[in-house]
């Protein structure tokens, strides 16, 4: 049923609401399918098996990794996150504290006013 795990009523909710919905659930079955794989890979004594559940782990964070993109994509609070925290190499907490306090310089990786700037400012006009 496609209400399933819904908190409100279906009917109260708008069809972008319902595939949200169904987006967050496919990508937390997605990344639950990859811990069990996973954890499959660690208890066989196998090789091979643990080679094809490798694999196959390995296709469930793919589909995780569009499942989280087609989120992003529609969900501007999450995509301001993303672009915080992923792909970079400071500690988590310490990117938290440049995004409260832009005036600190400690990383430079401070996100002013959630404009998405990097503060390098505008190149037009130099020469």
């Amino acid at each position: 049923m496609a209400s399933e795990g819904l908190h409100e009523a279906a009917e109260a909710l708008d069809a972008s609401t319902i595939d949200h919905h169904r987006a967050v659930t496919s990508l937390c079955e997605e990344l639950e399918a990859v811990d069990w794989y996973d954890q499959r890979v660690k208890a066989t004594d196998d090789a091979s098996l643990a080679d094809i559940l490798a694999h196959n782990r390995d296709e469930e964070k793919e589909h995780a990794a569009m499942t989280l993109e087609w989120i992003r994509r529609r969900d501007p609070a999450l995509d301001r996150h993303l672009r915080t925290y992923l792909f970079t190499s400071e500690p988590i907490t310490e990117l938290e504290t440049e995004v409260m306090d832009p005036s600190s310089e400690s990383t430079g990786v401070a996100v002013a006013g959630g404009s998405g700037s990097l503060g390098i400012g505008s190149l037009r006009g130099r020469t």
